[in-house]
Protein backbone atom coordinates (compact mmCIF):
# COMPACT_ATOMS: atom_id res chain seq x y z
CA UNK A 1 0.00 0.00 0.00
CA UNK A 2 2.84 2.35 0.80
CA UNK A 3 4.52 1.55 -2.53
CA UNK A 4 1.30 2.18 -4.44
CA UNK A 5 0.80 5.49 -2.70
CA UNK A 6 4.38 6.53 -3.44
CA UNK A 7 3.99 5.50 -7.08
CA UNK A 8 0.76 7.46 -7.43
CA UNK A 9 2.34 10.53 -5.91
CA UNK A 10 5.34 10.25 -8.22
CA UNK A 11 3.14 9.77 -11.25
CA UNK A 12 1.14 12.87 -10.45
CA UNK A 13 4.27 14.94 -10.07
CA UNK A 14 3.85 15.36 -6.32
CA UNK A 15 6.98 13.44 -5.47
CA UNK A 16 9.01 15.52 -7.88
CA UNK A 17 7.55 18.68 -6.47
CA UNK A 18 8.57 17.69 -2.97
CA UNK A 19 12.04 16.80 -4.17
CA UNK A 20 12.34 20.11 -5.95
CA UNK A 21 11.22 22.00 -2.86
CA UNK A 22 13.76 20.13 -0.77
CA UNK A 23 16.84 20.12 -2.92
CA UNK A 24 16.67 23.00 -5.38
CA UNK A 25 18.13 26.25 -4.11
CA UNK A 26 16.28 29.46 -4.44
CA UNK A 27 17.53 31.92 -6.98
CA UNK A 28 20.32 34.04 -5.63
CA UNK A 29 20.50 36.57 -8.41
CA UNK A 30 21.29 39.98 -6.97
CA UNK A 31 19.30 42.79 -8.39
CA UNK A 32 19.67 46.49 -7.79
CA UNK A 33 22.58 48.80 -7.21
CA UNK A 34 25.59 47.85 -5.09
CA UNK A 35 24.33 50.22 -2.43
CA UNK A 36 20.97 48.44 -2.34
CA UNK A 37 22.60 45.04 -2.35
CA UNK A 38 24.89 45.94 0.52
CA UNK A 39 21.94 45.80 2.89
CA UNK A 40 21.14 42.19 2.04
CA UNK A 41 21.87 39.43 4.54
CA UNK A 42 24.70 36.99 4.06
CA UNK A 43 22.19 34.20 3.68
CA UNK A 44 21.01 35.59 0.37
CA UNK A 45 24.50 35.36 -1.13
CA UNK A 46 24.78 31.58 -0.75
CA UNK A 47 24.17 29.25 -3.67
CA UNK A 48 22.46 26.43 -1.76
CA UNK A 49 19.68 26.19 0.84
CA UNK A 50 20.73 27.29 4.30
CA UNK A 51 18.76 26.68 7.49
CA UNK A 52 17.07 29.50 9.29
CA UNK A 53 19.52 31.07 11.66
CA UNK A 54 18.72 31.32 15.34
CA UNK A 55 17.19 34.40 16.84
CA UNK A 56 19.43 37.33 16.10
CA UNK A 57 20.20 40.42 18.08
CA UNK A 58 17.80 42.42 15.96
CA UNK A 59 14.91 40.16 16.78
CA UNK A 60 14.34 39.04 13.18
CA UNK A 61 15.38 35.68 11.75
CA UNK A 62 17.66 35.88 8.71
CA UNK A 63 15.51 33.73 6.44
CA UNK A 64 15.77 32.99 2.73
CA UNK A 65 12.01 33.07 2.30
CA UNK A 66 12.22 32.01 -1.35
CA UNK A 67 13.01 28.46 -0.18
CA UNK A 68 9.46 28.07 1.15
CA UNK A 69 6.69 26.98 -1.27
CA UNK A 70 4.03 28.92 0.71
CA UNK A 71 1.39 26.78 -1.01
CA UNK A 72 0.99 24.47 -3.97
CA UNK A 73 -0.28 20.92 -4.18
CA UNK A 74 2.38 19.32 -2.00
CA UNK A 75 2.06 21.89 0.79
CA UNK A 76 -1.75 21.73 0.78
CA UNK A 77 -1.71 17.93 0.99
CA UNK A 78 0.56 18.19 4.03
CA UNK A 79 -1.78 20.80 5.51
CA UNK A 80 -4.75 18.46 5.01
CA UNK A 81 -2.91 15.64 6.79
CA UNK A 82 -2.05 17.85 9.75
CA UNK A 83 -5.69 18.95 9.91
CA UNK A 84 -6.72 15.29 10.28
CA UNK A 85 -4.17 14.84 13.07
CA UNK A 86 -5.42 17.84 15.02
CA UNK A 87 -9.04 16.68 14.62
CA UNK A 88 -8.14 13.41 16.33
CA UNK A 89 -5.73 14.66 19.01
CA UNK A 90 -6.59 18.16 20.17
CA UNK A 91 -10.17 17.59 18.99
CA UNK A 92 -10.54 14.92 21.65
CA UNK A 93 -8.62 17.11 24.09
CA UNK A 94 -11.15 19.86 23.46
CA UNK A 95 -13.88 17.40 24.46
CA UNK A 96 -12.48 16.50 27.87
CA UNK A 97 -15.37 18.30 29.54
CA UNK A 98 -17.57 15.46 28.27
CA UNK A 99 -15.34 12.89 29.96
CA UNK A 100 -15.10 14.93 33.16
CA UNK A 101 -18.90 15.10 33.34
CA UNK A 102 -19.38 11.40 32.55
CA UNK A 103 -16.81 10.27 35.11
CA UNK A 104 -18.21 12.54 37.85
CA UNK A 105 -21.80 11.42 37.28
CA UNK A 106 -21.35 7.77 36.27
CA UNK A 107 -18.17 5.70 35.87
CA UNK A 108 -16.16 7.24 38.74
CA UNK A 109 -18.83 8.95 40.83
CA UNK A 110 -17.31 7.54 44.02
CA UNK A 111 -14.29 9.86 43.53
CA UNK A 112 -14.11 13.63 44.08
CA UNK A 113 -14.10 16.05 41.17
CA UNK A 114 -10.54 17.07 42.02
CA UNK A 115 -9.36 13.45 41.89
CA UNK A 116 -11.12 12.81 38.58
CA UNK A 117 -9.66 15.98 37.06
CA UNK A 118 -6.20 14.41 37.30
CA UNK A 119 -7.19 12.03 34.48
CA UNK A 120 -7.88 14.83 32.01
CA UNK A 121 -5.13 17.15 33.24
CA UNK A 122 -2.50 14.40 33.17
CA UNK A 123 -3.69 13.59 29.65
CA UNK A 124 -2.97 17.18 28.61
CA UNK A 125 0.39 17.11 30.39
CA UNK A 126 1.48 13.88 28.72
CA UNK A 127 0.38 15.14 25.32
CA UNK A 128 2.57 18.23 25.69
CA UNK A 129 5.47 16.80 27.70
CA UNK A 130 6.15 13.66 25.65
CA UNK A 131 7.52 15.50 22.60
CA UNK A 132 10.76 16.09 24.54
CA UNK A 133 10.93 13.67 27.46
CA UNK A 134 10.51 9.94 27.05
CA UNK A 135 12.91 7.36 28.38
CA UNK A 136 13.87 5.79 25.04
CA UNK A 137 13.04 8.43 22.42
CA UNK A 138 12.42 12.12 22.15
CA UNK A 139 10.00 13.08 19.41
CA UNK A 140 11.72 16.37 18.73
CA UNK A 141 15.10 14.66 18.33
CA UNK A 142 13.60 11.71 16.44
CA UNK A 143 11.93 14.04 13.93
CA UNK A 144 15.12 15.97 13.28
CA UNK A 145 17.13 12.76 12.79
CA UNK A 146 14.73 10.25 11.22
CA UNK A 147 11.90 12.26 9.72
CA UNK A 148 8.16 12.08 10.34
CA UNK A 149 6.94 8.82 8.78
CA UNK A 150 7.77 6.32 11.53
CA UNK A 151 6.84 8.72 14.30
CA UNK A 152 3.42 9.14 12.68
CA UNK A 153 2.91 5.39 12.29
CA UNK A 154 3.91 4.63 15.88
CA UNK A 155 1.78 7.47 17.22
CA UNK A 156 -1.30 6.43 15.25
CA UNK A 157 -1.09 2.83 16.46
CA UNK A 158 -0.49 3.85 20.09
CA UNK A 159 -3.30 6.41 20.07
CA UNK A 160 -5.93 4.05 18.64
CA UNK A 161 -4.78 1.26 20.97
CA UNK A 162 -5.22 3.61 23.92
CA UNK A 163 -8.76 4.47 22.84
CA UNK A 164 -9.62 0.77 22.71
CA UNK A 165 -8.21 0.31 26.20
CA UNK A 166 -10.36 3.19 27.47
CA UNK A 167 -13.38 1.29 26.17
CA UNK A 168 -12.43 -1.68 28.39
CA UNK A 169 -11.67 0.35 31.54
CA UNK A 170 -13.82 0.06 34.66
CA UNK A 171 -11.48 1.19 37.47
CA UNK A 172 -9.84 4.57 38.11
CA UNK A 173 -6.30 3.30 37.49
CA UNK A 174 -7.40 1.71 34.20
CA UNK A 175 -8.90 4.96 32.92
CA UNK A 176 -5.76 6.76 34.05
CA UNK A 177 -3.33 4.40 32.32
CA UNK A 178 -5.26 4.27 29.05
CA UNK A 179 -6.49 7.85 28.71
CA UNK A 180 -3.78 9.76 30.56
CA UNK A 181 -0.67 7.86 29.44
CA UNK A 182 -1.13 5.58 26.41
CA UNK A 183 -3.43 7.83 24.36
CA UNK A 184 -1.42 11.05 24.78
CA UNK A 185 1.91 9.32 24.12
CA UNK A 186 0.57 8.36 20.70
CA UNK A 187 -1.11 11.73 20.23
CA UNK A 188 2.07 13.61 21.12
CA UNK A 189 4.00 11.67 18.50
CA UNK A 190 1.64 12.44 15.62
CA UNK A 191 1.01 16.03 16.73
CA UNK A 192 4.65 16.98 17.23
CA UNK A 193 5.70 15.40 13.93
CA UNK A 194 2.86 17.10 12.06
CA UNK A 195 3.59 20.57 13.39
CA UNK A 196 7.30 20.18 12.74
CA UNK A 197 6.58 19.13 9.15
CA UNK A 198 4.18 21.97 8.44
CA UNK A 199 6.63 24.73 9.37
CA UNK A 200 9.01 23.55 6.65
CA UNK A 201 6.44 24.40 3.96
CA UNK A 202 5.35 27.88 5.06
CA UNK A 203 7.12 31.01 6.27
CA UNK A 204 5.25 34.17 5.29
CA UNK A 205 1.93 32.33 5.58
CA UNK A 206 2.95 30.18 8.54
CA UNK A 207 0.45 31.64 11.01
CA UNK A 208 -2.32 31.24 8.43
CA UNK A 209 -1.32 27.62 7.81
CA UNK A 210 -1.23 26.91 11.55
CA UNK A 211 -4.64 28.52 11.94
CA UNK A 212 -6.09 26.22 9.28
CA UNK A 213 -4.35 23.21 10.83
CA UNK A 214 -5.61 24.08 14.31
CA UNK A 215 -9.15 24.47 12.95
CA UNK A 216 -9.09 20.67 12.81
CA UNK A 217 -9.16 20.63 16.59
CA UNK A 218 -12.13 23.00 16.52
CA UNK A 219 -14.02 20.72 14.15
CA UNK A 220 -13.19 17.86 16.48
CA UNK A 221 -14.45 19.97 19.36
CA UNK A 222 -17.74 20.44 17.49
CA UNK A 223 -18.31 16.87 16.37
CA UNK A 224 -17.01 14.83 19.30
CA UNK A 225 -18.86 16.51 22.24
CA UNK A 226 -22.13 15.84 20.39
CA UNK A 227 -21.17 12.45 19.01
CA UNK A 228 -19.78 10.88 22.19
CA UNK A 229 -22.76 11.54 24.54
CA UNK A 230 -25.21 10.40 21.84
CA UNK A 231 -23.23 7.20 21.33
CA UNK A 232 -23.03 6.61 25.08
CA UNK A 233 -26.83 6.90 25.34
CA UNK A 234 -27.41 4.51 22.42
CA UNK A 235 -24.65 1.89 22.58
CA UNK A 236 -22.96 2.51 25.92
CA UNK A 237 -19.57 3.98 26.85
CA UNK A 238 -17.41 1.03 25.67
CA UNK A 239 -18.74 0.97 22.10
CA UNK A 240 -18.78 4.75 21.98
CA UNK A 241 -15.02 4.75 22.58
CA UNK A 242 -14.46 1.97 20.03
CA UNK A 243 -16.46 3.86 17.40
CA UNK A 244 -14.37 6.98 17.97
CA UNK A 245 -11.20 4.87 17.88
CA UNK A 246 -12.06 3.38 14.48
CA UNK A 247 -12.80 6.84 13.10
CA UNK A 248 -9.42 8.07 14.38
CA UNK A 249 -7.73 5.05 12.78
CA UNK A 250 -9.01 6.08 9.35
CA UNK A 251 -8.03 9.74 9.71
CA UNK A 252 -4.57 9.01 11.11
CA UNK A 253 -3.91 6.52 8.32
CA UNK A 254 -4.52 9.36 5.85
CA UNK A 255 -2.11 11.52 7.84
CA UNK A 256 0.62 8.88 7.70
CA UNK A 257 0.53 9.05 3.90
CA UNK A 258 0.18 12.81 3.48
CA UNK A 259 2.28 14.48 6.19
CA UNK A 260 5.98 14.85 5.38
CA UNK A 261 8.75 17.38 5.84
CA UNK A 262 10.09 19.46 2.96
CA UNK A 263 13.60 18.89 4.33
CA UNK A 264 15.30 15.51 4.33
CA UNK A 265 16.12 14.12 7.79
CA UNK A 266 19.58 15.12 8.94
CA UNK A 267 21.56 12.25 10.42
CA UNK A 268 23.34 13.76 13.38
CA UNK A 269 24.49 12.66 16.82
CA UNK A 270 22.36 13.35 19.85
CA UNK A 271 23.01 16.85 21.12
CA UNK A 272 21.19 17.31 24.38
CA UNK A 273 22.18 20.97 24.36
CA UNK A 274 19.60 21.48 21.60
CA UNK A 275 16.86 21.11 24.18
CA UNK A 276 18.33 23.69 26.52
CA UNK A 277 20.17 26.05 24.19
CA UNK A 278 17.02 28.07 23.57
CA UNK A 279 16.32 28.44 27.28
CA UNK A 280 19.34 30.74 27.47
CA UNK A 281 17.73 33.11 24.97
CA UNK A 282 15.60 35.86 26.56
CA UNK A 283 12.95 35.68 23.83
CA UNK A 284 12.62 31.92 24.22
CA UNK A 285 12.43 32.11 28.01
CA UNK A 286 9.66 34.71 27.93
CA UNK A 287 7.73 32.91 25.20
CA UNK A 288 7.81 29.55 26.96
CA UNK A 289 6.76 31.08 30.30
CA UNK A 290 3.94 32.93 28.56
CA UNK A 291 2.70 29.67 27.05
CA UNK A 292 2.85 28.05 30.50
CA UNK A 293 0.55 30.75 31.89
CA UNK A 294 -1.81 30.38 28.94
CA UNK A 295 -2.10 26.63 29.48
CA UNK A 296 -2.59 27.15 33.21
CA UNK A 297 -5.95 28.74 32.57
CA UNK A 298 -6.85 27.77 29.00
CA UNK A 299 -8.55 24.44 29.64
CA UNK A 300 -10.61 25.46 32.66
CA UNK A 301 -13.67 26.71 30.74
CA UNK A 302 -13.53 23.64 28.50
CA UNK A 303 -13.37 21.34 31.53
CA UNK A 304 -15.85 23.01 33.86
CA UNK A 305 -18.38 25.01 31.84
CA UNK A 306 -20.65 21.95 31.52
CA UNK A 307 -20.57 21.27 35.26
CA UNK A 308 -21.13 24.96 36.01
CA UNK A 309 -24.05 25.14 33.59
CA UNK A 310 -25.70 22.12 35.17
CA UNK A 311 -25.17 23.59 38.64
CA UNK A 312 -26.95 26.77 37.50
CA UNK A 313 -29.89 24.79 36.14
CA UNK A 314 -29.32 24.93 32.39
CA UNK A 315 -31.46 22.53 30.37
CA UNK A 316 -29.74 19.17 29.76
CA UNK A 317 -30.53 19.30 26.03
CA UNK A 318 -28.75 22.65 25.77
CA UNK A 319 -25.76 21.78 27.94
CA UNK A 320 -24.32 19.25 25.47
CA UNK A 321 -24.04 22.00 22.85
CA UNK A 322 -21.86 24.33 24.95
CA UNK A 323 -18.55 22.82 23.84
CA UNK A 324 -19.63 22.53 20.18
CA UNK A 325 -20.64 26.20 20.22
CA UNK A 326 -17.29 27.12 21.75
CA UNK A 327 -15.40 25.22 19.07
CA UNK A 328 -17.61 26.27 16.16
CA UNK A 329 -16.79 29.88 16.92
CA UNK A 330 -13.22 28.74 17.50
CA UNK A 331 -12.85 27.80 13.83
CA UNK A 332 -13.01 31.48 12.95
CA UNK A 333 -10.89 32.27 15.99
CA UNK A 334 -8.10 30.00 14.79
CA UNK A 335 -7.97 31.16 11.17
CA UNK A 336 -8.59 34.92 11.39
CA UNK A 337 -5.82 35.69 13.94
CA UNK A 338 -3.40 33.75 11.75
CA UNK A 339 -4.27 35.91 8.75
CA UNK A 340 -3.87 39.05 10.82
CA UNK A 341 -0.66 37.82 12.47
CA UNK A 342 1.03 37.29 9.11
CA UNK A 343 0.45 40.97 8.39
CA UNK A 344 0.97 42.75 11.72
CA UNK A 345 3.23 40.29 13.55
CA UNK A 346 2.69 37.08 15.51
CA UNK A 347 3.81 38.42 18.87
CA UNK A 348 1.69 41.53 18.39
CA UNK A 349 -1.48 39.54 17.81
CA UNK A 350 -0.64 37.09 20.63
CA UNK A 351 -0.44 39.97 23.11
CA UNK A 352 -3.77 41.36 21.92
CA UNK A 353 -5.59 38.02 22.05
CA UNK A 354 -4.27 36.98 25.46
CA UNK A 355 -5.25 40.36 26.90
CA UNK A 356 -8.83 40.17 25.64
CA UNK A 357 -9.17 36.50 26.62
CA UNK A 358 -8.18 37.27 30.21
CA UNK A 359 -10.54 40.24 30.32
CA UNK A 360 -13.40 38.09 28.98
CA UNK A 361 -12.92 35.59 31.81
CA UNK A 362 -12.98 38.32 34.45
CA UNK A 363 -15.58 40.69 33.03
CA UNK A 364 -17.96 38.26 31.31
CA UNK A 365 -17.67 34.82 32.90
CA UNK A 366 -17.82 35.94 36.54
CA UNK A 367 -21.05 38.01 36.45
CA UNK A 368 -23.20 35.54 34.46
CA UNK A 369 -25.97 33.77 36.32
CA UNK A 370 -28.24 32.48 33.53
CA UNK A 371 -28.22 30.33 30.40
CA UNK A 372 -27.99 33.27 28.00
CA UNK A 373 -24.91 34.57 29.78
CA UNK A 374 -23.22 31.17 29.70
CA UNK A 375 -23.87 30.90 25.96
CA UNK A 376 -22.44 34.38 25.40
CA UNK A 377 -19.30 33.55 27.35
CA UNK A 378 -18.71 30.21 25.63
CA UNK A 379 -18.93 31.87 22.21
CA UNK A 380 -16.62 34.74 23.23
CA UNK A 381 -14.06 32.52 24.93
CA UNK A 382 -14.15 30.02 22.07
CA UNK A 383 -13.25 32.72 19.55
CA UNK A 384 -10.51 34.38 21.60
CA UNK A 385 -8.84 31.32 23.13
CA UNK A 386 -8.63 29.49 19.80
CA UNK A 387 -6.22 32.12 18.56
CA UNK A 388 -3.90 31.39 21.49
CA UNK A 389 -3.44 27.75 20.49
CA UNK A 390 -2.97 28.47 16.78
CA UNK A 391 -0.50 31.37 17.17
CA UNK A 392 1.51 29.85 20.05
CA UNK A 393 3.54 27.30 18.03
CA UNK A 394 4.38 29.91 15.38
CA UNK A 395 6.12 32.00 18.05
CA UNK A 396 8.56 29.17 18.73
CA UNK A 397 9.13 28.64 15.02
CA UNK A 398 9.77 32.36 14.53
CA UNK A 399 12.69 32.39 16.96
CA UNK A 400 14.14 28.97 16.03
CA UNK A 401 16.54 27.47 13.53
CA UNK A 402 14.44 25.42 11.12
CA UNK A 403 16.63 22.34 11.66
CA UNK A 404 16.11 22.53 15.43
CA UNK A 405 12.39 23.24 15.37
CA UNK A 406 11.56 19.69 16.44
CA UNK A 407 13.71 19.88 19.57
CA UNK A 408 12.78 23.47 20.46
CA UNK A 409 9.07 22.87 19.92
CA UNK A 410 9.36 19.83 22.16
CA UNK A 411 11.08 21.94 24.81
CA UNK A 412 8.32 24.54 24.68
CA UNK A 413 5.61 21.89 24.84
CA UNK A 414 7.32 20.29 27.84
CA UNK A 415 7.31 23.50 29.86
CA UNK A 416 3.79 24.54 28.93
CA UNK A 417 2.53 21.05 29.74
CA UNK A 418 3.04 21.73 33.45
CA UNK A 419 0.41 24.43 33.14
CA UNK A 420 -2.03 21.91 31.66
CA UNK A 421 -1.08 19.37 34.35
CA UNK A 422 -1.68 21.57 37.38
CA UNK A 423 -4.37 23.98 36.16
CA UNK A 424 -7.44 21.74 36.41
CA UNK A 425 -6.57 20.08 39.75
CA UNK A 426 -5.86 23.50 41.29
CA UNK A 427 -9.14 24.82 39.93
CA UNK A 428 -11.05 21.75 41.15
CA UNK A 429 -9.53 22.12 44.61
CA UNK A 430 -10.58 25.78 44.66
CA UNK A 431 -14.16 24.85 43.74
CA UNK A 432 -14.28 22.11 46.39
CA UNK A 433 -12.84 24.46 49.02
CA UNK A 434 -15.51 27.06 48.23
CA UNK A 435 -18.34 24.55 48.48
CA UNK A 436 -19.03 24.35 44.76
CA UNK A 437 -18.71 28.08 44.02
CA UNK A 438 -16.85 28.83 40.77
CA UNK A 439 -15.65 32.37 41.52
CA UNK A 440 -12.15 31.32 42.59
CA UNK A 441 -11.76 29.16 39.49
CA UNK A 442 -12.83 32.03 37.24
CA UNK A 443 -10.38 34.45 38.88
CA UNK A 444 -7.56 31.93 38.57
CA UNK A 445 -8.34 31.39 34.88
CA UNK A 446 -8.65 35.08 34.00
CA UNK A 447 -5.55 36.33 35.79
CA UNK A 448 -3.38 33.48 34.49
CA UNK A 449 -4.15 34.29 30.86
CA UNK A 450 -3.98 38.04 31.47
CA UNK A 451 -0.52 37.65 33.03
CA UNK A 452 0.66 35.80 29.93
CA UNK A 453 0.03 38.94 27.87
CA UNK A 454 2.61 40.80 29.93
CA UNK A 455 5.14 38.01 29.49
CA UNK A 456 4.62 37.91 25.72
CA UNK A 457 5.08 41.68 25.71
CA UNK A 458 8.49 41.22 27.34
CA UNK A 459 9.46 38.73 24.60
CA UNK A 460 8.37 41.26 22.01
CA UNK A 461 10.39 43.98 23.77
CA UNK A 462 13.55 41.87 23.45
CA UNK A 463 13.02 41.26 19.74
CA UNK A 464 12.05 44.82 18.89
CA UNK A 465 14.88 46.30 20.94
CA UNK A 466 12.47 48.39 22.97
CA UNK A 467 8.92 49.68 22.78
CA UNK A 468 8.79 50.16 19.03
CA UNK A 469 5.82 49.96 16.69
CA UNK A 470 6.91 47.27 14.27
CA UNK A 471 5.92 43.86 12.98
CA UNK A 472 7.18 41.27 15.46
Amino acid sequence: MSFQMEKAMTGSGLGAEIADCTHQPASTEMRGTPEQNSGRTDLESHSEPIPITPFSSTGVNNVNVEDYPEGGKAALIVLFGTWCVLFCTFGLGNSIGVFQTYYVNHALRQYSSSTISWITSFMQWTLNFMPIVLITKRWGFAFDKYGARWILVFGAVAYVFGMMMVSLATEYYQFFLAQSIVCPIGASAVTSASMSCLVTWFHRRRATAFGIMMSGSSFGGIVLPIMIPRLIDRVGFPWAMRSVGFMFLGLLTLACFTVKSRLAPEKKPVDFNEYFRGIREPAMISTVFGLFLVFWGLFLPYNFVILQAKAQGMDENLVIYLLPIMHAVGIIGRVVPGLVADNIGRYNIMIIISTFTGIACLALWIPIKNSAGILAFTATFGFLSSGLTSIGPTLIAQISDIREIGARTGTAFAFQSFGALTGSPIASAIVDARGGDYLGLQLFCGFSILASAGVFASARYVQAGGFKLRKI
